[in-house]
Order: structure tokens, then C-alpha cells, then sequence
């Protein structure tokens, strides 16, 4: 099993904010789905303010890669990616095609 964890900043208005977790109170079942058919076994989405956390855990067949080219080959995936874009904004220092970015571990308490 590996860990992801990855960030994401919401656009900073509390509407929005609110309307973007209601929406993530009950995905799709496509983009459910769509998540676990990539090798994702758990997945979790932490806020801070506007601030994104999203944790993954996935099994060994999992890759970023097969994922992004599956989701670009999903209707319904891309459909959902539209509607959550709206209320998202890309990091400061990402890529300009990079939403949610992948974190670096520095420590570990083992």
C-alpha cells in the first residue's frame, strides 16, 4: 500500500467553500467508481479555511499517470472536474495544469 497526500486551495469565499463540502457530502457513483477502479482504497479530504488536504491510500497497481489518462477518457469524470473547478484554485508555485499538488514527506515518527 502507498500513502499520497496532496493540496488544494478553494476559491476564499465561505459560500462557495460550503457549497464545494455539499457536494462532497455524496460523490457520483461514477467518480466513486472511477476512483476505486485506479487503485485507490481510501481516500479522505481534510479543510483548513481554504485550504485542502487530500490523503490516499492505493494498492500497488495505482500510478498518477493511468489515473489522469483514465479520467480524461471518463465523461462523467470530466463533467465533475468542470463543476469543481469553480471552486478551486491552484496553489501558489504550482504548474499552470496542476490542481491538486502532491506533497514532499519531510519527517516521519516511526
Amino acid at each position: 500500500m502507498h500513502k499520497f497526500l496532496l493540496i488544494l486551495d478553494l476559491v476564499d469565499e465561505e459560500t462557495s467553500i460550503r457549497q464545494y463540502e455539499d457536494y462532497h457530502k455524496q460523490i457520483p457513483a461514477e467518480i466513486d467508481q472511477s476512483i476505486r477502479a485506479s487503485g485507490i482504497t481510501q481516500m479522505e479530504i481534510y479543510r483548513y479555511a481554504n485550504r485542502l488536504v487530500m490523503e490516499i491510500i492505493a494498492d500497488e497497481t495505482f500510478s498518477f499517470e493511468a489515473k489522469s489518462k483514465a479520467d480524461e477518457e471518463n465523461e462523467a469524470v470530466q463533467d465533475w472536474e468542470t463543476l469543481m473547478n469553480q471552486f478551486q484554485q491552484r496553489i501558489p508555485g504550482s504548474k499552470p495544469t496542476e490542481k491538486w499538488v502532491l506533497t514532499k514527506r519531510i519527517f516521519s515518527l516511526n
